[in-house]
């Protein structure tokens, strides 16, 4: 994972795992559409902290995780894992993988075409590029806050988004343009409960719009971007959730290219 090249996201395992455990959780069904078979050599592009590319590992012959975020990548390698830091903008392997796969990390990339012939030039003939991550509307009410709370500050709050949310449209091309054969493409709303108070969220993944306050002022201004919050995303129970849509496709190469 990473962040924007003017706000880059920096990633703390323990936070991670505190405030965002459900990501790999809700990755399981990413995993099942890619269908990794015994023989495979398979690349997890964004791998984080390791978590299901130990589930990619029971599945075929080997795996090999990249992700821009060094923490994330000694995480990775405390679990046995072949991980190395690297940014998916930027693939430079040497090696060639029956299919690509990511989950929750192709958001963070903002140059999706940088990314796409990356993936392309790793692949085999015939190879897959399977992922899920955030698609059109994801977090809306989320960044919305985030950027009108910077605004009332006299920031411009958009200039301040770190993600890429394409639409089914938008990526679909982008796929067929680098050469790609699309199987499945759709957008999924998934509001997801979130393991505490939004707060937690905001410190693991708003790390960009927090970068433009002063370290003094950041309190306050989550407590505003709370309270914006509060009415659309807190239950009456008091369980938080994020307002989720995911992206989740399935492409190939054909088998001469």
């Amino acid at each position: 994972m990473t962040g924007s090249k003017d706000h880059p996201q920096a990633w703390h395992p323990d936070s991670y795992q505190k405030n965002a455990g459900f990501v790999a959780a809700l990755g399981v069904p990413v995993l099942d559409l890619l269908a990794p078979q015994a023989h495979e050599d398979i690349l997890d592009l964004g791998c984080g902290d390791g978590v299901l590319t130990e589930a990619l590992v029971r599945r075929c012959r080997s795996v090999t995780g990249i992700d821009a975020s060094p923490e994330q990548i000694e995480g990775a390698r405390s679990k046995g894992l072949d991980a190395h830091v690297m940014d998916g903008q930027a693939i430079q392997l040497n090696g060639k993988y029956d299919a690509v796969f990511s989950n929750a990390a192709l958001h963070w990339m903002v140059d999706a075409d940088a990314v796409i012939h990356g993936v392309r030039g790793v692949l085999k003939p015939g190879g897959r590029f399977v992922g899920e991550f955030g698609g059109h509307g994801n977090v809306h009410h989320i960044r919305t806050a985030l950027e009108r709370a910077l605004d009332d500050r006299g920031f411009n709050g958009a200039s301040f988004n770190p993600w890429f949310f394409p639409s089914v449209e938008e990526y679909e091309a982008r796929l067929k343009s680098a050469g790609f054969l699309v199987d499945t493409i759709q957008l999924i709303d998934r509001p997801t409960e979130l393991p505490g108070d939004v707060t937690g969220w905001l410190a693991t993944f708003a790390e960009s719009y927090l970068d433009a306050l002063p370290a003094g002022e950041r309190d306050d201004y989550i407590a505003d971007v709370r309270a914006m919050l509060e009415p659309v995303l807190k239950r009456p129970d008091g369980q938080w959730f994020a307002d989720y849509v995911r992206l989740r496709f399935a492409a190939h190469l054909p088998e001469e290219v």
